[in-house]
């Protein structure tokens, strides 16, 4: 007999793996980034920040995969450590302007260590994190094409 209630059973489910990993992943980061004086969506915020020096506010939440109600408040807090610089797009002025300050260039330096010291946390093979590495973007990817057609 079948079990009707399996499809709702918590091991069963591929969400609950990839929340409780997370969850753990960024536990182990916080250590790390505590040292910096960073959580980890302002760390986030600042690697694109690392390799786009300047972005407007749109394409930095879509970046992250993150709204403006959420992405707002780091900006702040960003700007308040000195990190970043926040302008009106000249323009647009309904664009917000991120820079890099140097400040934040600066902080990049010392973030050198967390992937390396995350990476040792784990016990992949590099074969193995480049698959999962595919798994999940293939799901990230996905997504944000079926939102970008709801745009259309």
């Amino acid at each position: 007999m079948q079990d009707k209630y399996a499809a709702i059973r918590l091991k069963n489910q591929l969400c609950f793996p990839l929340y409780a990993v997370s969850n753990m992943i960024i536990r182990k980061y916080k250590p790390l980034l505590g040292k910096l004086d960073l959580t980890y969506t302002q760390y986030i915020v600042m690697m694109v920040l690392w390799e786009e020096k300047c972005v407007n506010e749109k394409l930095l939440c879509d970046a992250l995969c993150l709204k403006s109600n959420t992405v707002t408040p780091l900006l702040k807090k960003l700007e308040d450590k000195g990190y970043i610089k926040k302008d009106r797009d000249v323009k647009d002025e309904r664009n917000l302007v991120i820079t890099l300050t140097n400040s934040g260039e600066e902080l990049k330096d010392k973030a050198l260590c967390v992937p390396e010291t995350i990476a040792r946390e784990f016990n992949l093979t590099p074969d193995e994190a480049a698959f999962l590495y595919r798994i999940l973007y293939k799901l990230l990817d996905e997504e944000r094409a079926k939102n970008a057609d709801k745009l259309h």
